[in-house]
């Protein structure tokens, strides 16, 4: 059995443990027996796309060549409050 965490607790899901699947677009989210019990309709599941501004042209960064993103993550963000 691969590892499976719940989507909603991120508690791992052990072998035998009762648990729900979902299939959206192709990709599997589980959620745990218990979280399951407290709603049963998965949330939150889409991730979330940040646009930012490269060579003068606002891009999702996920379009972004390797390089690119590279440099992305290695910004830092700052308050000029």
């Amino acid at each position: 059995m691969e590892k499976v965490q719940c989507h909603n607790c991120q508690k791992t899901i052990t072998k035998g443990e009762k648990y729900m699947e979902y299939d959206v677009k192709g990709e599997m989210y589980h959620k745990c027996a218990e979280c399951y019990k407290q709603d049963t309709v998965l949330r939150n599941y889409r991730p979330t796309e940040v646009y930012s501004r490269v060579v003068g042209y606002i891009r999702p960064v996920s379009q972004w060549n390797k390089g690119k993103q590279a440099e992305y993550s290695d910004r830092k963000e700052y308050c000029s409050c």
